[in-house]
């Protein structure tokens, strides 16, 4: 079997390629450089193959979203991974502005720490490693990429039409015990594309590749060819 189309990657908010590290060969592209979507997307477009294969996780699937809808010829499949399509709600936004005054006070490990990694991860063997793998990924990457990148999710524009007029192989993977973007609304995405496929990652939260990665990896594989 031959992989149709070279394969992009795009990692959740404050997370850097190392969350991809078990997965099939793959370019990996950052999401770091604006506090837009839709330039992220546009940034993410200059950068990637003529056609490729798509998937990301988390923002990187909020990210992925836009891309489809401003060069959906250039993608010849599409995964969504513990992703949300619909734009962000006024209780998530009320959070935003403190826990980026926080961040550049200052207080950027404990805004990773306190407020957001708890959420991330299943109980399992591995949550404290990867969870040591997440916040060195957040404090490399800094503030100002926090502060960038909440303000690119709190702006972010609804998704659902767009996902209605996509009709190209689709997965959509998210972890069984995720928290932050739970099941249905992976069933919601899978109600607006008919010809997905949705995979559940059993004892995974918000990070199924690094927490269930074999399991993982063999779905990208499949959804690939």
């Amino acid at each position: 079997m031959t992989q149709p189309s070279p394969l992009v990657l795009l990692a959740g908010m404050m997370c850097d390629g190392r969350l991809f590290k078990h997965m099939p060969p793959h370019i990996y592209l950052p999401i770091t450089g604006h506090d837009t979507v839709e330039a992220i997307a546009t940034d993410v477009l200059q950068n990637a193959p003529e056609t490729f294969a798509l998937g990301g996780l988390s923002m990187g699937g909020i990210v992925a979203m836009e891309v489809i809808r401003q060069a959906p010829d250039r993608i010849t499949h599409l995964a969504l991974m513990d992703t949300n399509c619909e734009a962000e709600s006024d209780r998530v936004k009320a959070f935003r502005q403190p826990q980026i005054e926080r961040a550049l006070g200052g207080g950027l490990q404990s805004v990773m720490r306190d407020e957001m990694k708890p959420n991330y991860l299943a109980d399992g063997p591995n949550r404290a490693k990867v969870l040591d793998l997440c916040m060195d990924m957040a404090m490399i990457l800094g503030h100002d990429v926090f502060a960038a990148q909440s303000n690119a999710l709190r702006d972010r524009p609804d998704q659902k039409d767009t996902l209605k007029n996509w009709c190209k192989p689709t997965l959509i993977l998210c972890g069984e015990d995720d928290r932050m973007c739970p099941l249905h609304r992976h069933t919601l995405m899978a109600e607006l594309m008919p010809q997905a496929t949705l995979t559940v990652v059993p004892n995974a939260g918000h990070l199924p590749p690094l927490e269930q990665p074999d399991v993982t990896r063999t779905a990208i594989e499949r959804w690939l060819h």
